[in-house]
């Protein structure tokens, strides 16, 4: 069963076309990261999932439950950390988790939520008032881990955490997954994404532009990878641009860079090199997320092409 999958999900306010035709599936126990620039259609698609807006066209599924008709069943089994959560300044946190264990009817413990988030046990009785930005963030993640939800949607989880937070959120998100919960966050930190996630979809003008993993993603884009080879010296008869799969050749003083449109190839270019004279260091650099992103969302004719239907392409 899916965690979500959304047919021709599309969203009008009058002439305003918010969500366009969005088909998206995320698997349970898959961490799936959902990008856009703002305005692109992330939180109206996520606010249809969860019932605070209606289609106008199209259906969403949550767990095998229709959004628009079982909200509630949906909601007892999902956990919801929104951008912006507020929080009460004169409650504590074991307050805050208690209110949100009764509203579940679930049986967890406060203190073990509290751990479980890398808060201190002497800030369970604190007034959430004095808290940090990022104990904040925490306290509600521990919110939405209450009741053991088969489904977090997470919007911005690493907001107001220090490196080390975000490393422990990372490794909680991965926990999570590993025990069948699937994960649906948004995130404008994108080597955070490109570090935890399976696969993201990417939106664009309230379209879903791309679904893939980082692999996919760049190879369906056409965004080159490239190898920085060190040598002795540039042979004058090298040619490396006859290699099928290679795109662009440049010298920099000893240093060869290679671009390629098909890094299956590396290995060829690696060898033909060899062959000519001496490697003495060898890089190699991926596009990253930013850059797909980027690729994916500035309406370039290449990435159009692309991206005409989000296809599912194993890495």
């Amino acid at each position: 069963m899916a965690a979500i999958r959304t047919k021709s999900l599309t969203k009008r306010f009058g002439d305003v076309v918010a969500v366009r035709d969005v088909s998206l599936t995320v698997e349970e126990g898959e961490i799936f990261g959902f990008l856009g620039p703002n305005g692109a259609g992330k939180s109206t698609t996520i606010n249809m999932l969860l019932d605070f807006m209606r289609p106008s066209e199209g259906t969403a599924e949550v767990l095998g439950h229709d959004a628009q008709q079982e909200p509630r069943t949906i909601r007892n089994r999902i956990g919801i950390l929104p951008e912006g959560y507020e929080l009460y300044d004169r409650l504590t946190a074991r307050e805050h988790l208690e209110f949100a264990i009764g509203a579940k009817n679930a049986d967890e413990r406060p203190m073990d939520l509290i751990s479980r988030v890398g808060l201190m046990q002497e800030d369970a009785d604190r007034k959430v008032g004095g808290y940090s930005k990022g104990m904040k963030q925490r306290l509600a993640l521990a919110s939405a881990l209450v009741g053991d939800p088969d489904l977090l949607i997470l919007d911005e989880p690493s907001s107001g955490l220090d490196p080390h937070g975000i490393a422990e959120m990372r490794e909680l998100i991965r926990t999570e997954a590993d025990q069948g919960t699937a994960v649906f966050f948004s995130s404008h930190i994108l080597s955070e994404v490109e570090a935890v996630c399976d696969r993201v979809g990417i939106m664009n003008d309230g379209r879903l532009v791309a679904e893939n993993t980082v692999e996919g993603l760049r190879n369906l884009s056409g965004t080159s990878s490239q190898l920085l080879l060190a040598v002795e010296r540039v042979p004058s008869e090298l040619n490396l641009t006859s290699i099928g799969g290679v795109s662009d050749v440049s010298i920099e003083d000893t240093t060869l860079r290679v671009s390629f449109s098909d890094p299956g190839k590396k290995a060829r270019v690696v060898k033909r090199v060899d062959a000519a004279t001496n490697i003495t260091d060898i890089e190699s650099e991926e596009a990253s997320l930013e850059e797909l992103f980027t690729s994916y969302t500035r309406g370039d004719e290449s990435a159009d092409e692309a991206s005409e239907a989000p296809a599912e392409v194993s890495a």
